[in-house]
């Protein structure tokens, strides 16, 4: 209405000659974006509105959210704000090198002493790299999980049980090294640590084992051995003990790819602790990028490489990280990021629908002489859309009971009894088992049934094929893990076509992965790069290192002493390179994997 108002000004005659002036009162598109984002419970809607934002360092205060005042009061010249973005291990030499007279000197004394004793701990959980001002949100899984297990150095408590799920996430050969030794502390203070791990360091240095299996699923739920990591490697019937006695192992290729000769180019790589760095990494190859935790891997891939080339392809909104230009990006067509969420947010995603072979069985369903006679199409198999599901629980199987304070409850439905449908589509039977009780069946089990049929066989092959063979077809996606939940998008990929100009990302695919299940990974993902497509992995396990053609080794250190790519080429070259610790680790398990090829020659 050109007043500077946020109303819309309305002047209209009705059908009687009545004349009306209305103000509608509009509370503007920032307004309204804000609000749904801030007022919201709903991930799916937050994740909408954020599309719309983003994120600035406030001017006022220049991102240490402390106001002038605060910001005034100086130790060494630095405000608490500027100590705060300090790594921490910078941290203490900051704090080892405070000059203060004889009395603020016996007053600091305690305070210092707690400072310094806190950070080391962080230090001995292979955290040095971190900032105190980081925000929780940012940290991985494994990083919260070691600041709680510093904490817990801190306390010296003894007779304590403590639990730990895979503390090795995300951490580099080095790193793991010392959160073993800082375990084997809180071991010798009189404490017992029960770790549920996949590493193999981790297993030969426990005091007893616990194997689990045989299998995965179904095919698990029994205790295969039992005892020190010896007599688990000498017990023939452990999976986990052939690869602890290496007479099962993922051998080292015997050729590295020589590629398209094309490559993408990073120029000028400056976001977070990047010094400015050039990174090429070439199409056509397997690409590891590895370094030791916080060396600025996931910093040069995830928040340059993959959104400047999903905007330069995609014209996706999300602002990569600085940079100065991109080459080659002409040279593929897509890219495809396979992380760690989940496949869906509700209990109607599962892995049939995921993957896309659920619509085929819906259509051989509809192809049924007893569906035909009863006119059902392809429609009436869904658990999502009225006719052929269960109007109770609306497909979900379950019901939802709110709880208010507590969180939502699920119970089985009552009336379909947790099939989804009702009653007459499942009278529909194909070779004898409905609709329900094919989403029931795992994978394996459905690609056996399923063989005569190649379009849905394909697609459950692949499924297998990363390992989620034991996963059930109409399993509920938030059961997922988010290794299930990776290779369940790496499967969904498998399948679709491709004419080789797509790039694949995966962030530590091996998270919570055995051997076994990392060798079917590993086949997986050169079977995409024998596509003619390339692959980018930034990972810290050797297997996986040794078996890329390509390594991008970025370090020495983490945190500030990081953020530079020490040395680029093959896993053979790597190795030589006297700085690396990638090269350092890499060598041992090499010669050790070489030899045990040569053996079996």
């Amino acid at each position: 209405n050109g007043s500077g108002t946020n109303d819309f000004h309305f002047h209209y005659q009705n059908d009687f000659g009545g004349v009306r002036d209305v103000d509608i009162p509009f509370e503007g598109v920032i307004n309204n974006v804000s609000r749904r984002f801030n007022e919201t419970n709903s991930d799916y809607t937050r994740d909408q509105m954020s599309k719309y934002m983003t994120a600035l360092t406030c001017q006022a205060c220049d991102g240490y959210r402390l106001n002038e005042a605060a910001l005034s009061v100086k130790i060494n010249g630095h405000h608490i704000g500027e100590v705060s973005e300090m790594s921490v291990d910078k941290e203490l030499i900051f704090f080892d090198g405070i000059i203060l007279g004889q009395q603020d000197t016996i007053i600091a004394k305690p305070i210092l002493k707690e400072i310094k004793d806190r950070l080391g701990f962080l230090e001995s959980v292979g955290l040095k790299y971190l900032t105190l001002s980081r925000s929780a949100r940012t940290l991985s899984g494994g990083e919260s999980q070691r600041i709680r297990l510093a904490t817990q150095i801190g306390s010296n408590l003894s007779g304590v049980l403590y639990v730990l799920d895979e503390p090795s996430i995300g951490l580099h050969q080095r790193d793991n090294d010392m959160l073993l030794q800082s375990m084997r502390h809180m071991r010798d203070l009189g404490n017992t640590l029960v770790v549920v791990e996949h590493d193999e360091d981790t297993m030969l240095a426990a005091d007893y084992l616990i194997d689990v299996g045989p299998g995965a699923g179904t095919l698990g739920g029994e205790i295969v051995a039992t005892g020190t990591p010896l007599e688990v490697a000498s017990n023939e019937s452990s999976l986990t003990g052939q690869y602890l006695s290496g007479k099962q192992f993922i051998p080292v290729p015997t050729e590295r790819r020589k590629g398209h000769g094309t490559y993408i180019t990073i120029k000028g790589a400056k976001e977070n602790n990047l010094k400015n760095v050039t990174a090429k990494f070439p199409l056509g190859k397997f690409v590891a990028v590895t370094g030791v935790s916080g060396s600025g891997k996931s910093t040069l891939v995830n928040q340059i490489l993959k959104r400047a080339l999903k905007q330069k392809l995609n014209n996706n909104s999300e602002k990569p990280g600085k940079y100065k230009s991109i080459d080659g990006v002409e040279n593929i067509e897509q890219v495809v990021d396979i992380d760690q969420s989940p496949i869906g947010r509700t209990p109607r995603s599962n892995p049939a629908t995921y993957t896309g072979v659920f619509d085929d069985i819906r259509d051989l369903f509809a192809q049924t002489n007893e569906a035909k006679m009863r006119g059902y199409n392809k429609g009436r198999f869904s658990f999502n859309t009225k006719g052929g599901r269960c109007e109770n629980c609306r497909g979900d199987g379950v019901i939802k009971i709110e709880m208010n304070f507590l969180p939502d409850v699920y119970v089985t439905c009552e009336v379909c009894d947790g099939t989804r449908y009702n009653s007459e589509t499942l009278e529909v039977m194909y070779k004898g088992f409905n609709i329900s009780q094919i989403l029931d069946m795992s994978a394996s089990r459905a690609l056996e049934f399923f063989a005569p049929i190649p379009k849905i066989a394909r697609k459950l092959q692949t499924i297998n094929d990363v390992g989620l063979g034991y996963i059930r077809l109409g399993q509920s996606a938030t059961t997922l893990s988010g290794g299930e939940a990776q290779r369940m998008k790496l499967a969904s990929e498998l399948h679709r076509r491709t004419n080789g100009k797509t790039m694949y990302i995966l962030d530590e695919p091996t998270t919570g992965l055995h051997v076994d299940d990392i060798s079917r990974l590993l086949v997986v993902l050169q079977r995409l790069v024998d596509l003619g497509n390339t692959v980018i992995v930034i990972e810290h396990n050797l297997d996986v290192i040794k078996s890329a053609d390509w390594v991008i080794d970025m370090g020495p250190e983490g945190g500030e002493g990081g953020g530079k790519i020490l040395v680029t080429g093959t896993p053979e070259k790597i190795i030589k390179n006297d700085v690396s610790y990638t090269g350092k680790y890499l060598q041992t398990i090499m010669a050790r994997d070489l030899s045990r090829a040569a053996a079996l020659k």
